[in-house]
Order: C-alpha cells, then sequence, then structure tokens
C-alpha cells in the first residue's frame, strides 16, 4: 500500500479513528496496529507476511532465550542463528541472482563455464529494512543493552509498526519499543504536527519527486540517446528527486506514527546543506547510517585501534552500504566511490588541517563542493548497468556537456526553489515545515499550509514507487 494513493486515506482515516475513539486499552490497541501493519503489508502480496512473521517470531524466541541462558558459548550460539538466518533470507531474496551471475562471469572470464541456474524471486518488500531492525533488536538483548520483552503483540507491532515497516526509518527497540507499552493519551499539539510533517512530505514526494520521476526516468533508461547536457541536468534533478522521494516517504512515516502517539527518530537533517562529504553521511538517512556504524563500524573495531584500521573499517562499511541498496555493481561501486572521498576527507582532517579548511573561503563553497561529489555519484546509483554508467561519463565529461535538449515544466524550477528556500529557513529544526508556525501572521500560517495541500491535489496522479522500496 502505497502512502500516496486514496487507499492508504482511507486505511489511515480508519485505523486512527477505531484506534482513537474504540479502543481505549493498551493491549487492544497494540493489537489494532499489529493487525493493520500486517493488512498494510499484505496489502502488496499476502504471501510475504510470513517472511516477516517469522523473522518477528525468531527473534522473540531468541530475544527471550538470550535472557535466560548465562553460558557465553550458547549466547554466542543464539546470537549466530538470528544472524544466519535473517540473513541468509535477505541474501536468498535479494542477493542470490546477483552472486551467481558475478561467479558465473568470473569463471567465464578464465574460460570456465559453470552449468549453475539463476531463479525468478520477486524482492519481498522493506526485507532490507525490517531485517536490520528485527537484528538489532537481538544484538542488542545479547549485548545486554536492553530487557528483551515477553509481550508478543508488541514485539510484532514493533517490527511491523505500518508507517516506518517498508522503508524506515529503521527504528532500535530502545526507542519504539517502550512506546507500545507507555500509556498514550491523544495530545492535539502533537497530531497536528504530525499532519504538518506528513504534509511537507506529501508536497516533496507528490509535487516534486514524481514530477521530477517523469522527465528523467526515460533518460536514464537510455543514456546513450541524449548528450552530455541533458544527462548532467539529469543527473542534478535525480539528485533532487531522490532527496525529496526518500526524505519525503519518511517524513510521511514520522507524521503518521505521531497520529497514534508514536514519536519515530529523525532519519534526515538537511544532508545537501553539508559542508563535507562526512557531514552529508550524519545527515543522510540517518537511521541505516547509524546502524552501521553501531553493528559494524564499532564492532570492527572503529577508530580505536589507530588510524589505518578505522580506514579500514570506513571501507568496509560502505562497500557494505553499497551492496545493501541493491544487488548491482553499480551500488557497490557507488559506496566504494563513497568511502574514498570519505577517506580523502578524514585524510585530509588528521593530517592537514590548513588545507581542508583553505579548500573553501566560505561555508557556501563548502557546501558546492559537496555536492559536486555528491551528485557525480549519484550517478552510479541511478544507472542501470555498468554499460550505463561509462556512456553517461564519457559523455558527460566531454564536450558534448555544452549540448542539451531537455525541456523542463516551469512548474519544476519552482517547487526546488520552494523546497530548498523552506528547509535553509527551517535548518535549525527536525522538519523545516514547523518554522512556519514562526510566522506571526495566523492568516498567513494558513495560506502556507493551503497552498501545498491545492498543490499536491492538483498535480497528484497515479501513483508511483517510493524509489527506496526496491532496497
Amino acid at each position: 500500500m502505497l502512502f500516496n494513493s486514496s487507499v492508504f486515506a482511507i486505511f489511515l482515516i480508519l485505523v486512527f479513528c477505531l484506534y482513537w475513539f474504540i479502543l481505549k486499552n493498551i493491549k487492544q490497541q497494540n493489537i489494532l496496529l499489529l493487525l493493520a501493519s500486517l493488512f498494510f503489508y499484505g496489502w502488496w502480496d499476502w504471501r510475504f507476511l510470513s517472511l516477516i512473521c517469522f523473522s518477528s517470531l525468531l527473534d522473540f524466541a531468541i530475544g527471550l532465550a538470550l535472557n535466560n541462558t548465562q553460558t557465553h558459548s550458547k549466547r554466542k550460539l543464539l546470537l549466530i542463528i538470528s544472524i544466519c538466518l535473517n540473513i541468509g533470507l535477505l541474501f536468498t531474496f535479494k542477493y542470490y541472482n546477483f552472486f551467481v551471475e558475478s561467479f558465473l562471469f568470473l569463471f567465464h572470464s578464465f574460460g570456465v563455464d559453470l552449468n549453475v541456474q539463476t531463479v525468478s524471486i520477486i524482492l519481498p518488500l522493506g526485507i532490507s529494512f525490517y531485517t536490520f531492525q528485527t537484528l538489532s533488536y537481538t544484538i542488542d538483548v545479547y549485548k545486554r543493552a536492553f530487557e528483551p520483552t515477553k509481550d508478543i503483540v508488541a514485539f510484532m507491532a514493533f517490527i511491523s509498526f505500518f508507517p516506518q515497516l517498508v522503508a524506515g526509518p529503521i527504528e532500535r527497540a530502545s526507542n519504539l519499543l517502550p512506546q507500545f507499552f507507555a500509556k498514550r493519551i491523544f495530545n492535539t499539539q502533537f497530531a497536528l504536527e504530525g499532519l504538518k510533517i506528513m504534509l511537507w512530505g506529501f508536497f516533496k514526494k507528490i509535487v516534486i519527486a514524481d514530477g521530477i520521476s517523469v522527465i528523467i526516468d526515460p533518460i536514464f533508461e537510455s543514456p546513450e540517446l541524449y548528450e552530455g547536457g541533458t544527462l548532467a541536468i539529469a543527473g542534478l534533478l535525480f539528485a533532487v528527486q531522490i532527496y525529496a522521494d526518500f526524505s519525503g516517504y519518511s517524513e510521511i512515516a514520522i507524521g503518521t506514527a505521531r497520529l497514534f502517539g508514536f514519536r519515530l527518530m529523525t532519519n534526515f537533517k538537511y544532508p545537501y546543506f553539508s559542508s563535507s562529504i562526512i557531514e552529508f553521511w550524519k545527515r543522510w538517512h540517518i537511521s541505516l547510517t547509524s546502524w552501521f556504524k553501531d553493528y559494524i563500524y564499532i564492532p570492527l573495531g572503529g577508530n580505536r585501534l589507530g588510524f589505518s584500521k578505522q580506514i579500514i573499517n570506513t571501507f568496509i562499511v560502505f562497500c557494505v552500504s553499497g551492496i545493501w541498496h541493491g544487488a548491482n555493481t553499480t551500488f557497490v561501486l557507488w559506496g566504494i566511490a563513497h568511502a574514498f572521498f570519505f577517506i580523502i576527507a578524514l585524510l585530509i582532517q588528521k593530517y592537514n588541517k590548513t588545507l581542508f579548511q583553505s579548500l573553501s573561503v566560505i561555508r557556501i563553497s563548502k557546501i558546492l563542493y559537496t555536492n559536486c561529489i555528491v551528485v557525480l555519484l549519484w550517478f552510479l546509483f541511478r544507472a542501470e548497468s555498468m554499460q550505463d554508467v561509462s556512456v553517461i561519463f564519457a559523455k558527460i565529461f566531454s564536450s558534448n556537456i555544452t549540448h542539451h535538449s531537455l525541456v523542463i515544466p516551469t512548474y519544476v524550477y519552482i517547487v526546488i526553489v520552494v523546497l530548498f528556500f523552506v528547509e535553509w529557513l527551517g535548518r535549525s529544526r527536525d522538519f523545516a515545515i514547523l518554522a512556519i508556525g514562526n510566522i506571526p501572521v495566523r492568516s498567513i500560517r494558513w495560506a502556507v499550509y493551503y497552498v501545498l495541500i491545492f498543490t499536491i491535489l492538483y498535480y497528484f496522479k497515479t501513483p508511483l514507487n517510493y524509489i527506496y522500496f526496491q532496497f
């Protein structure tokens, strides 16, 4: 079920009314949230409900077993079982064909042809997100950083919570799970903030991301047909599209959760205002970045074992990040490329701070420098294949860059300016739209909200998938 659909609007209203006006008991509300979440996920394909239920039941049981077991070897075995089964499912559905094809290509390059068949597998929606969420629970219980719950309904509702089930934020049990046990009293101000955050998320998705998608999708499907200038502009537009699309999803999820009295973590903090690639990764997809930091980077040693080890650990994390995003060589290369620029920034910071500061005279030039890197690497992320990558870079790094035939509707320019203008004004807050509340004249505040609403309704057409649904 898509957020940007009429079906979701009906679903949300019905669940909201049942939740607040019919059910007053926390246990009953949790049951409703669980059933609603399973219905929300099953709307896409009910067959894959078995996977999310299996992962939830597995880690619920292992969490209790970890808490009741004192022997270190047995606790370690339980953790390994959880990791292997969860990652095994993720590998089977998301990466099996990729690795089989990679091995076949490798052996073929040495003149050896293997008879190994790929299989036709549908990628379950959101499997990368809920797998990481349930894994973090098991790991935290293993480290005794979190007490496991004995309430199966609350636990399954935590794993499958419909606002953030499909594309995050990837929540930690320590933040979200206790909220399923806290008494909920409807808070009008909190709910209104949620609606405003949702409004800004819908504006980003429907007006900006979907509007850009129609323009650039044909270009990336056949890059060989277009000039370097057209491809360069398409790359800039994709940078806006993926941000508006994914941060828009996160804000709709966060706002929806607030309607039910839940507070989810902030997933984006204006990443395109970053003055370094290091800062960018502190602001982009924060829930995933922090997950990699806590469960891969730090266990590997982080920066505690010397600078050379820090560089190796950083490289590993970015490689895993690339693979997490998709079973394609382009994603792996995207992760490696980001690791390269990230490590360069670390080296400059460590060994030549003067040079690091002199790279940019003022912050805005640092922001431009950082965004040049980010946008350039988005080509790797968006390209369909390595062949397309070669075509794109060959054209944008040639005299062909001065030619383009792209016609961009005026409204696209306007809404992009509005996006960054509002977010620059509201950059001191977690959600830029809430800064509208600082406008002293009430009629002007409401005028802004109504303009956003009517713009969304005007540009709403056939609902398009979110980019991160494929991950």
